[in-house]
């Protein structure tokens, strides 16, 4: 069993109930979520949508590959309705592998550890919460360190774990 970080977030529609269904669908005999973090509203990143998204990070063991993993991911996007029209559009859900293992991984299709997850405050804030020690495999410094040198962006703890179904 691999232990992964996966980022999710919603800024269209019922954003929370996207972020339910997802980990609903995510949670499986071979991806068991082991917890969730707080959800927290952040302003939209390297867009010009204004719309707010809700966003929350997932720790989870896994038996599958990770593109086996990546694969999921993808199918339970499209299933909720995502459709990839704009590059960083607004989406009902967007479900990102930020870490899988201490494995770093570089394909066409898959980067691992996610590329901007250092600098991304609405990825590092969840993140912290459920393990503020962890390392990132590259650069070898703490989520907490990450999170501390993060560029500026309005992130704010809204509610506390969802409970996975």
């Amino acid at each position: 069993m691999k232990l992964v970080y996966l980022s999710l977030g919603s800024n269209l529609g019922d954003r929370e109930r996207y972020l339910e269904k997802a980990l609903g669908m995510l949670d499986a005999p071979d991806f068991h979520i082991r917890r969730v973090s707080s959800v927290y509203e952040t302003e939209p990143v390297d867009t010009s949508d204004p719309h707010w998204f809700l966003n929350l990070v997932a720790e989870a063991e896994t038996e599958l590959f990770p593109m086996q993993l990546l694969w999921r991911v993808g199918k339970i996007e499209h299933s909720l309705g995502r459709v990839r029209t704009v590059v960083n559009g607004p989406r009902v859900i967007d479900v990102d592998i930020l870490l899988y293992g201490r494995a770093v991984i570089q394909t066409p299709t898959l980067q691992v550890p996610h590329p901007r997850m250092s600098d991304r405050r609405f990825v590092l804030a969840p993140l912290a919460e459920l393990a503020p020690d962890l390392r990132h495999p590259v650069t070898h410094k703490t989520v907490r360190e990450l999170l501390a040198a993060a560029p500026d962006q309005a992130v704010q703890r809204l509610a506390k774990p969802m409970a996975v179904r």
